[in-house]
């Protein structure tokens, strides 16, 4: 069950990072809540904690509102209060202090362009939000963390979103109109005044009296032909210091050629063996 859980909180960040561009790292926005509910069940370190449940590092924000509601509760809640101004502060552009909801709504706003979760144990205010803003949502429940799924009006304007990416805008549809008529204008050879704008400055070479040009002339970058060097034949390069070695079958055959040449220009020497040891001496 666990692992499918997870899995099941990686699918919703995904959600979000993927169709409304939330980023690491999550900027987490804490309510009074929520921190009293750590603080009481001991989930610490939170930051740790709820980085494991998103899949990423996370920075804790909280209001001024939020820390001055906590101090009206009195003393039961001095360890949440402490917590709670630890964390970084998130600015709400009232003067005065208001209720937590109401200032987390507007730090919030429809569309949630700063990118916050909110972590909230208030069910009432979830539900709220899960109608009319574009947040991700977290909770606790028990000694663990949740977060809760993308709600039908999230995956409704993440819908609509995905349909105006594709769609093109007016301006993007005159633009169009505009590029057409002038490359059709173009190749019918009818020019308009529009396409001046699209064309290349001319090149004048008219002078005046001093001999400076009228107006500046504008060199065309133009494919040059290829290196005339380049196109050159190569010259062989005959090698006159090194002798040309001949293959190892001729040298043999010309060595034989010799020796035959040489022995029929002169006659084999022949040695006579002595044969005293086998014949006696001669008798006269």
């Amino acid at each position: 069950m666990r692992v499918k859980r997870q899995k099941k909180n990686r699918r919703t960040v995904r959600f979000f990072t993927v169709c409304f561009g939330f980023r690491q790292p999550f900027k987490v926005l804490c309510d009074g809540t929520f921190v009293h509910h750590l603080v009481s069940r001991e989930i610490t370190p939170a930051d740790t904690v709820i980085s494991e449940l998103l899949g990423g590092p996370v920075k804790l924000f909280t209001t001024k509102c939020v820390v001055a509601e906590l101090q009206k509760l009195g003393k039961d809640f001095t360890e949440s209060l402490e917590a709670a101004q630890m964390l970084s502060t998130a600015t709400c552009e009232h003067e005065e202090a208001k209720p937590a909801d109401e200032c987390l709504s507007e730090v919030l706003g429809t569309k949630n362009s700063e990118h916050f979760f909110l972590g909230t144990q208030d069910a009432d205010f979830r539900k709220k939000l899960q109608k009319e803003s574009i947040v991700p949502l977290l909770y606790g429940l028990n000694n663990s963390l949740q977060i809760d799924q993308p709600s039908d009006f999230q995956r409704e304007t993440a819908k609509d979103s995905e349909r105006k990416r594709l769609t093109m805008t007016d301006a993007e549809k005159r633009m169009l109109e505009k590029q057409t008529a002038r490359i059709l204008a173009s190749s019918r050879g009818e020019g308009t005044a529009e396409d001046e704008q699209w064309e290349t400055p001319r090149v004048v070479n008219s002078r005046n009296g001093l001999g400076v040009k009228d107006r500046p002339q504008f060199k065309r970058n133009r494919a040059e032909g290829p290196n005339p060097l380049s196109c050159m034949k190569k010259k062989k390069v005959t090698d006159t210091k090194k002798p040309h070695s001949k293959p190892k079958a001729e040298s043999k055959s010309g060595g034989q050629e010799g020796k035959k040449g040489g022995e029929s220009g002169t006659e084999k020497r022949t040695r006579k063996r002595s044969r005293k040891g086998k014949s006696g001496p001669e008798r006269t």
